[in-house]
């Protein structure tokens, strides 16, 4: 299975960045990706006024990527979008799945919300403006079950092992949009912690450079398997990065190092 994370600086130009995540998604089809993982929130990052307003898992947003999905004879995450909430001035942080043929084939809400103060660095506070999501969800792609995060959710361990005791996942994908001063310091030891210890395949597709207002995020997009080796990993530039997940070494690294099979603890 072979696959391909895009890796996009979104600003508060949605029709821009789709542009430029179609790009992306024909250089992953050129590249023989049968999935291609687009980053948080690829509609837009900008400012709070003027931008789009959030819509529904039917709307332009989905019927673009879905299109890409079936023009391109691939899988694609679109990374997530402002999906209309369930209250006036909160929308969900939401990744839409296709599949070949362009149908939708799973929509997940962001769970954990960013609320974080840093003095001197960072203040946000994201369950402002954003709803949580309460529902893991993993989906068969190809030979493969691929279960599904949205960036903040890295740093809880417990949903990963969910997603691999309850939900069988063998990859495990994190669109995300980490922001420089953590990204540099964590998010590839998040990133291969999660592949290690839960014995999957990790493919995270990140944000580069600087966004509007203010906000610089870490890119480094890259695939780790499930021995915690870093198969390929992004320049810090706007691209394409592939690599081939081999499942059968995943069965294997499984049953030579079971430590899935010798959990005491039970998953909740």
């Amino acid at each position: 299975m072979r696959v391909a994370v895009c890796q996009l600086n979104a600003r508060h130009d949605r029709a821009a960045n789709l542009a430029t995540a179609r790009d992306l998604l024909e250089r992953a089809a050129l590249a023989g990706a049968d999935l291609a993982v687009l980053p948080e929130f690829t509609d837009y990052l900008g400012p709070a006024s003027g931008l789009p307003e959030p819509e529904g898992t039917d709307g332009k947003y989905a019927t673009f990527f879905a299109d890409a999905a079936r023009d391109l004879g691939i899988w694609v995450h679109a990374g997530s979008f402002h999906e209309t909430g369930p209250e006036p001035g909160k929308y969900f942080n939401t990744s839409l799945v296709f599949d070949r043929a362009g149908g939708l084939a799973a929509a997940y809400r962001k769970i954990h919300l960013y609320d974080v103060e840093i003095p001197g660095r960072v203040s946000y506070l994201e369950s402002a403006t954003v709803a949580p999501g309460d529902q893991e969800v993993a989906l068969r792609v190809g030979g493969a079950t691929v279960g599904l995060s949205i960036c903040y959710d890295l740093r809880f361990p417990e949903l990963y092992r969910r997603l691999a005791v309850h939900g069988g996942a063998t990859v495990l994908v994190v669109p995300a949009a980490f922001m420089l001063h953590t990204g540099r310091d964590h998010w590839e030891v998040l990133l291969r912690a999660r592949a290690i210890e839960n014995q999957c395949y990790v493919v995270a597709a990140g944000q580069i450079g600087d966004h509007e207002p203010g906000r610089t995020c870490f890119g480094r997009s890259m695939i780790v398997d499930p021995w915690g080796t870093v198969l390929a990993q992004a320049p810090d530039t706007v691209g394409v990065t592939v690599a081939d997940l081999d499942l059968d070494r995943l069965a294997a690294i499984r049953e030579q190092l079971p430590s899935l099979a010798n959990r005491r603890l039970p998953v909740a």
